[in-house]
């Protein structure tokens, strides 16, 4: 028996903690935040001793092996102690991995990876298949291997879970885009993003498959950077692909070995072009799983979207009111603005991770009448955008933010929240952005 500690007592630390006392390691978790009234009552539901509030290093330093939550850097002195002292740390896929025997669908990319996943897993479960989703999404990975016995894994993975993986392997590998985010994390130098994102093709070998974004530039100047036995599958809405997914006379055709499939690019019920590379990839899953046509087909026509992922909340007065608070990019925000077909109350902001705004210039000044920036600190967008939008006001809270909209927003218009920030300064994540900012609106 050895000792495992996991830093961390979040939704993936908690699992990880549940999933190593279940194999009979000795377990300690320590969290420097206080933990959830959740989390204190699975862990002690489990015997598992834990510390919150602050580090015991002696406790921790007498590991065996470290399992690390995503949310915290690798910098943090106590990581640098821990790595000093040779023991090993991981993350909370990397440990469940080694107790999963089931097959790995592994979504990664910077944009779209929960909508793609969603669609994905939606489609196996319609197939009848035994499947289960995890990773940055729903209940933790570790949780579901110890809990669970599913013969397929749907898993959304961050840069961040991806840094920590070492041995893992994905069967089927999907890169959607890779464009800057998190640069904070990775010393402000894009290509230790780059290789975080590619770390998802580790390991794969010739029996697996590797669908990526043949428009993505980024991604295909590194495809020949990296040792890669799988099968490619590239999908394109710019040109023709042998194998894989592409667009031709407003229909998605997808080619797998001689498997092929069809369908109008209309019938997709997530339109806008970033979904039809969503469900592109989705599609070129479906027929490497050997899936009926049918079935892909009926649930790329039925699925409805995801939480805080340009998700239509109410129209007030006509005016309609978008949550996208998941947009915590740059590049999810120009897809939300972009798929806009009236102007546009913009809600923005929050905490910038070193954010590049010209890519949005030109969509801003073309359809937002309005901005309304929520952050702690705005100073960067009044700068960024103040010569491109006729009216920009400040609010420090959802409601106020909402009221805002109500009051500048014409009938017709779109008040769209897509940040383009994360949310750490006002709100606990983006779910919390997103419901305090539905809540507001229903109160209209």
């Amino acid at each position: 028996m050895s000792k495992v500690v996991i830093l961390g007592g979040g939704e993936s630390g908690t699992g990880a903690a549940v999933l190593a006392m279940v194999k009979g390691h000795e377990v300690f978790l320590s969290d420097c935040n206080m933990i959830t009234e959740e989390a204190r009552n699975i862990l002690s539901q489990n015997g598992i001793e834990f510390e919150e509030g602050g580090h015991t290093r002696e406790k921790i330093m007498d590991a065996q092996l470290v399992v690390k939550s995503p949310g915290i850097p690798d910098t943090v002195p106590i990581i640098d102690e821990i790595t000093a002292a040779g023991i090993p740390v991981i993350s909370e896929i990397e440990f469940a991995g080694k107790y999963d025997k089931a097959k790995k669908i592994c979504v990664t990319g910077s944009n779209g990876k929960t909508t793609t996943a969603s669609i994905i897993y939606f489609l196996l479960k319609n197939a009848g298949l035994n499947v289960g989703l995890a990773g940055n999404i729903g209940t933790s990975y570790a949780y579901q291997v110890a809990t669970c016995d599913y013969d397929y894994y749907v898993l959304e993975i961050s840069s961040f879970q991806l840094d920590g993986m070492y041995d893992f392997k994905a069967d089927i590998a999907v890169l959607l885009n890779i464009t800057p985010d998190h640069l904070d994390r990775y010393g402000n130098e894009m290509e230790n993003y780059i290789k975080a994102k590619f770390r998802i093709t580790q390991n794969m070998s010739s029996e697996d498959c590797f669908i990526f974004c043949a428009d993505d530039q980024v991604s295909i100047e590194h495809l020949d950077k990296i040792v890669l036995h799988a099968k490619q599958l590239p999908f394109s809405q710019e040109k023709e692909v042998e194998q894989g997914a592409f667009v031709k006379e407003e229909k998605m055709h997808v080619k797998y070995t001689d498997k092929d499939y069809q369908m109008f690019l209309n019938e997709l019920s997530l339109q806008g072009k970033h979904n039809i590379y969503n469900s592109m990839a989705a599609a070129i899953t479906g027929k490497v799983l050997n899936i009926e046509n049918d079935v892909v087909r009926e649930s790329l026509t039925t699925f409805q979207g995801v939480e805080h992922r340009l998700e239509k909340v109410l129209k007030v007065k006509n005016v309609l009111y978008i949550n996208d608070s998941k947009a915590t990019n740059v590049n999810s925000t120009w897809y939300a603005l972009e798929s806009m077909t009236t102007p546009v109350v913009w809600i923005a902001g929050g905490k910038d991770k070193g954010n590049d705004y010209e890519p949005l210039f030109e969509l801003v000044k073309e359809k937002v009448r309005v901005m309304i920036c929520l952050g702690a600190d705005n100073r960067k967008l009044h700068e960024c955008f103040k010569d491109k939008v006729g009216e920009i006001y400040d609010a420090a809270s959802a409601s106020e933010a909402v009221e805002l909209a109500y009051k500048h927003s014409i009938p017709g218009e779109t008040v769209l929240l897509s940040p383009a920030c994360a949310s750490f300064d006002l709100f606990k994540n983006f779910e919390d952005r997103g419901k305090q900012f539905k809540e507001a609106v229903s109160k209209l």
